[in-house]
């Protein structure tokens, strides 16, 4: 059998016998993958002209309600899936985080169109006053780039390294190409059948290659973005394809990593901490049997207490069972495959030039209800290098499996120094109680890693790990480990947009953003916003409201009221040396009497409640005898999502409320045409003709 690609609309075979593929437990053969007689060029146009025009118009709204539609349609499948993954040589809890980390991933980015607008594209940063007379004007749109994502993933992690990658293009509004790594595609392959299936996605959104790139890289352009996740040289090899570099194409690269944990010098045998940092490395080194980007290779602990940390990692590993992923008391399974093993052992040679090893075997290995010999099964090797300062091997080379190689530190600066002669990786852990070694540690470690975990007894029951990826956090590392950056909550998905400046006129910015800007010419509403439903309001809808004179009186009551006594809102302060000249108004009290000329608040409106502030300034004193007045402008509108019940002790008041998010712009001003102070307020709006 050989394995299918879905290019150009529809499912195919490549041309020939192709690339052999096996159980990584049994050693049998699965299938066959080949792309031969593929013309990638038509691939690449295929998704330009087909899945892009199809996904730029929609909104970024519609974009994530699409992700959860098919977050929620992969969930239907998951037996599925993990029947396959044990193939790969994944425990259930490899598998686990491979198949519902990946769709978990699908469901985070789906959460983030909250924080952009329902429109296909989006204002990125600050806007900026360009003149004297306030009538030009710049700020940045974000939009999704012309081109598509190309996705070379590692072999590790099938589901995961798919799904983190595509819920981002696709959240951005690019399609995609996906070309897992041969040896375990046949799982991404049967991931992305039930995808296409779901037809929850547009056609040309997402295609899949199993087997070789073949040429794909000699056809992408500027507006493409290629990423790739595996080895340092590899990707050093596609970095420099010649077309890359010809067209200045994004390239985002995960490599290799030889990340660290460090043992504090305050922890000591007694202390939670310490088995939580034998928990750790006993957990690194044999979760996906070692096989993680993340995982931890180098292992530093102060000189003195050597002996005792290696013999409890040795006694920790002896307990961890070897063996068939199906049978429940196994906690390790194998590599995903015999060529992958012998590369490890290879790997592990290079280590014994300057290690030696102190738990495990390159030779054998007992297996629970499996064949050591056909399967790609290995034992844990816990190496040691007594002398990390003066070789280079164990900071060199990568044993991509179930190996870590512990060493001695005499000072905290000689550890910080030891990690960092990794040349860069994606995560680093240091495991501590002491919070000024945990500071010493990030503020002079960070520079080369792109992760840091300061794991302690305070936070050990709820932290995702040390080699857990997250979604809302950058994932990448600088230098070795790829320099690169994925994920991030929304500044993955920034990669696959085009930051534009533009300038112009507060009111044409308005009009091209939809959102309103500053000084723009506001619009005659007809009536109070307030009492308009959330789809009537339009962006600029603007009053002018009546004015009112502060008086020392009013401030007397709100410092009486509020209990805010604070000396500047005190008559009878001497004020000499002070920023004021006299008696000064609360700002929250300009803030609320705002409020009380903005809002019409006779009658029930399509208004439900105040949602809160993003940003407040007091720009200007008030002191008593000034005449403010209130400029009033709408000036964003966000879509809502209808909350779902499934339970009904889960109703709360408001649930059967169709409605939006409105920010609306208060301009506080005085007597002299100044403003005194500004804010953005959110207000809950309901939808036309749609309440229970």
């Amino acid at each position: 059998m050989k394995l299918e690609n879905y290019i150009t609309g529809k499912w195919i075979t490549g041309d020939g016998e192709g690339q052999q593929l096996y159980n990584a437990v049994t050693g049998e053969t699965i299938c066959y993958a080949t792309t031969k007689g593929f013309n990638f060029k038509d691939i690449l146009d295929y998704g330009r002209k087909v899945g892009n025009p199809a996904l730029r118009k929609m909104t970024f709204h519609e974009r994530g309600n699409m992700l959860k539609a098919l977050a929620l349609h992969l969930r239907t499948h998951l037996d599925k899936f993990y029947t396959i993954s044990y193939k790969t040589g994944a425990t259930k809890a490899d598998s686990w985080v491979d198949i519902e980390g990946g769709i978990g991933n699908l469901f985070a980015n789906a959460s983030l169109r909250r924080k952009l607008p329902n429109t296909s594209f989006a204002i990125d940063g600050d806007s900026h006053n360009l003149s004297v007379n306030n009538s030009f004007m710049g700020t940045h749109i974000l939009v999704p780039k012309d081109g598509i994502a190309v996705h070379i993933n590692a072999f590790n992690f099938p589901v995961w390294g798919m799904l983190e990658k595509i819920a981002v293009n696709l959240l951005a509004g690019m399609p995609c190409i996906v070309k897992p790594a041969t040896v375990t595609s046949y799982l991404t392959e049967a991931v992305v059948k039930e995808i296409i299936a779901s037809k929850i996605l547009p056609e040309g959104a997402l295609q899949l290659v199993c087997g070789s790139a073949g040429d794909m890289l000699n056809h992408v352009t500027s507006q493409d973005v290629v990423t790739f996740t595996g080895s340092a040289s590899t990707g050093l090899l596609l970095k420099s394809n010649p077309n890359i570099l010809k067209e200045n194409v994004p390239f985002n690269m995960e490599a290799d990593s030889l990340n660290c944990i460090v043992l504090g010098q305050d922890v000591t045998a007694v202390m939670p901490e310490w088995d939580i940092f034998i928990k750790e490395v006993r957990k690194e080194m044999t979760l996906k049997a070692g096989q993680r980007c993340t995982g931890i290779r180098r292992i530093f602990v102060p000189e003195n207490k050597m002996e005792d940390v290696w013999k409890s990692i040795a006694v920790s590993l002896s307990q961890t069972k070897i063996g068939n992923p199906l049978n429940t008391t196994v906690r390790m399974g194998s590599l995903a495959g015999q060529t992958q093993r012998n590369e490890v052992k290879e790997q592990v040679q290079k280590l014994l030039a300057s290690s030696q090893i102190i738990y495990g075997s390159l030779d054998s290995v007992d297996v629970v209800d499996a064949d050591a010999n056909t399967g790609a099964f290995m034992s844990p090797v816990l190496l040691m290098n007594e002398k990390p300062f003066e070789t280079k091997e164990v900071h060199e080379v990568e044993a991509f499996g179930p190996v870590s190689t512990i060493m001695p530190y005499q000072t905290a600066d000689d550890a910080i120094a030891l990690s960092k002669l990794g040349k860069g990786s994606l995560c680093s852990t240091i495991v501590t109680a002491n919070y000024k070694t945990a500071q010493h540690y990030v503020v002079n470690a960070a520079s080369h890693h792109g992760r840091i975990l300061i794991l302690n007894n305070e936070c050990a029951k709820e932290s995702t790990g040390h080699g857990s990826p997250l979604p809302l956090l950058v994932h990448g590392g600088p230098g070795r480990a790829g320099g690169g950056e994925e994920m991030g909550g929304l500044r993955g998905v920034k990669h696959y947009l085009q930051r534009t400046a533009i300038q112009g006129s507060p009111t044409t910015i308005t009009a091209v953003t939809e959102v309103y800007q500053q000084y723009a010419i506001g619009k005659n509403p007809g009536k109070h916003p307030f009492k308009k439903y959330f789809e009537e309001l339009e962006i600029g809808d603007q009053i002018i409201t009546s004015k009112r004179i502060i008086t020392a009186d009013d401030i007397d009551k709100f410092a009486d009221l509020s209990g805010d006594h604070f000396y500047a809102h005190i008559k009878t302060t001497d004020f000499e040396g002070t920023m004021f000249e006299q008696q000064v108004a609360h700002g929250y009290f300009i803030m609320s009497l705002a409020a009380g000329l903005f809002v019409d608040s006779y009658e029930k409106n399509p208004v439900l409640l105040n949602y809160g502030i993003d940003e407040l300034r007091f720009t200007k004193p008030v002191y008593p005898g000034a005449e403010l007045y209130v400029r009033f402008t709408c000036k964003e509108k966000l879509q809502n999502d209808k909350r779902v019940i499934e339970k009904p002790e889960d109703f709360k008041r408001g649930d059967d409320i169709d409605k939006g998010i409105v920010k609306w712009l208060v301009e506080i001003i005085d007597d002299n045409d100044e403003i005194t102070g500004v804010a953005t307020i959110l207000t809950m709006v309901a939808k036309k003709n749609k309440q229970a």
